[in-house]
Formats: structure tokens, sequence, C-alpha cells
């Protein structure tokens, strides 16, 4: 699989989280494929991005009264807890969860997220997502 670009069915057709989610696979990617002495930093960008685009999701499922919202928060719980678990310069680990982070990604936005887009769309709350985004200063 070309891991650098979402392929075709990892794309829920809601921009924001369409260039959310391409985002984060570059970022994983970077993180994989960069230079050791630019990994802290890589590391500190993917956490920062997935703060964020976890934190819009949890908004838009708190909007519309989202029935699975527990089970979704507490997946973004366990990986974010997973990297802050990392410490600062264990390269090898680290390299190890973003190889791990991008496979649960995908199941991910394949189950959750595909399942949170289609409540979003019945909802009629899809297109509302972008404003909130970019209020809660979301720049990929």
């Amino acid at each position: 699989m070309d891991t650098n670009a979402l392929s075709a069915d990892m794309v829920l057709g809601i921009p924001l989280f369409d260039e959310a989610h391409a985002a984060l696979a570059e970022q994983i990617q970077q993180l994989l494929q960069g230079p050791d002495h630019e990994f802290d930093a890589n590391l500190a960008a993917l956490v920062e991005c997935l703060e964020v685009d976890f934190r819009v999701e949890e908004e838009l499922m708190d909007a519309i009264d989202y029935p699975a919202t527990r089970s979704h928060r507490e997946q973004h719980a366990r990986v974010l807890a997973t990297l802050h678990g990392l410490k600062p310069g264990d390269i090898a680990a680290g390299r190890k969860v973003a190889a791990l982070i991008l496979p649960w990604f995908e199941m991910h936005l394949a189950t959750a997220d595909t399942a949170l887009a289609i409540a979003l769309e019945v909802a009629g709350r899809a297109h509302t997502g972008r404003a909130r985004a970019e209020s809660l200063g979301m720049h990929h």
C-alpha cells in the first residue's frame, strides 16, 4: 500500500476528516522515515496534531449526542497515552510505536471515524466541522 497518501477506501467524503487524516498519515510516515535528529520534533508535531484532531472529533460527537462517544474517546486516549509515554530520545521505541499507529489509524478510520462520518451526515453536521476546526487553530 502506498502509505504516503490515503487509499481511496480511506476517504470519508467529509473534507474536515479527509484533510486531517491525510495530514496524519503523512506525519506518521515522516516519523518513520525522517532523520533521527528530527525524531523528537516530528513526534511532538504528531502528538499536537492528534490532540487537536481528536478534540474536534470529540466536540462533534458531543454536538450530535453520538451514542458511541465513550468508546471512540477511549481509543483516542489510549493512543495519546502511548505516545505521551515515550521517552525523549528513544528513537527505536518511538519508531516501533509509530509503525503500530499507522495500522491502528487505518482501522480506526475504517470503523470508528466512518461510523462518526455517517452519523454527522445524518445529523446534517458534516460541514459544520470545518468552522469548528478552524476556530481551534487546526492547520495542516
